[in-house]
């Protein structure tokens, strides 16, 4: 394929998923105030009951953060659909047999996505808005509005569920060959400098948060060194002709 083409066949996705997402659009905003209740849970279960309360300062705040949510909703309810997508532009350029990986891609890819974003609201929000909100003194009265609110929320998940993507980016690069875990353990303490800048550049303003995202970041990335290294050595006993009958990722070597 020539390089208009490849630009078409990307165009040609991209307007897919622009349909989809706007169709999902419309049916996520019907179901809206559900995910919002949804989404005020953590910062109400700390705070005082009389002060549970969200303001809008804006005539179409309260309109416009719906709209808000149903986009969110939409990218993430429909997020195999997307990453679907990404595999079709770039399978052609695949083998036959990486091709038949489009089944375990999509929901690695889609497990970890919604996985990153159930940490960020099941583990992050209860730590960091109870230390945000008891922050100060007592006469330090939150006043939060509706779109401060709910785009810090929704920032926050897709901020997790993207950053949890990095095993799958790293074991797929990985299969194809592009990395191998030598690799990835000689440069693990670049890959610990980088994630610890993104989680300081990314991550609330504290150092639980940071934590908090750093650590399963760096665990993570440790998990890819050994699925990369097992496609080394599935790669290695193809090439020689012979096929392992057993690995363990924690010796880190293949069982005689």
């Amino acid at each position: 394929m020539s390089f208009y083409d490849h630009f078409d066949e990307l165009r040609g996705r991209f307007m897919r998923c622009l349909v989809v997402f706007f169709l999902g659009f419309i049916a996520c905003y019907f179901i809206a105030e559900p995910i919002l209740g949804f989404l005020r849970k953590p910062l109400f279960d700390v705070m005082p009951l009389d002060q549970q309360k969200l303001y809008f300062t804006s005539l179409f705040e309260n309109f416009m953060t719906h709209l808000k949510i149903a986009g969110y909703a939409s990218l993430f309810l429909l997020s195999p659909f997307y990453f679907y997508q990404i595999w079709a532009f770039v399978a052609p350029g695949l083998y036959p047999k990486e091709k038949k990986l489009v089944f375990p891609f999509v929901f690695a890819a889609t497990v970890f996505f919604l996985g990153g974003a159930a940490f960020a609201y099941f583990v992050l929000f209860p730590v960091g808005f109870k230390y945000f909100i008891s922050y100060g003194t007592a006469s330090d009265v939150p006043l939060l509005t509706i779109d401060s609110y709910y785009s810090t929320c929704l920032k926050l998940l897709l901020l997790f569920g993207l950053a949890f993507e990095l095993p799958v980016l790293i074991s797929f690069l990985g299969f194809l060959g592009l990395v191998d875990a030598d690799f990835l353990r000689k440069n693990r303490r670049t890959a610990t400098i980088g994630i610890t800048v993104v989680a300081a550049l990314f991550a609330p303003p504290d150092a639980v948060s940071m934590l908090l995202l750093g650590i399963p970041l760096v665990l993570l990335f440790e998990g890819s060194i050994w699925v990369v290294h097992w496609f080394g050595l599935k790669r290695a006993s193809q090439l020689n002709g012979t096929e392992e009958t057993a690995y363990n990722p924690f010796e880190g070597r293949s069982k005689p």
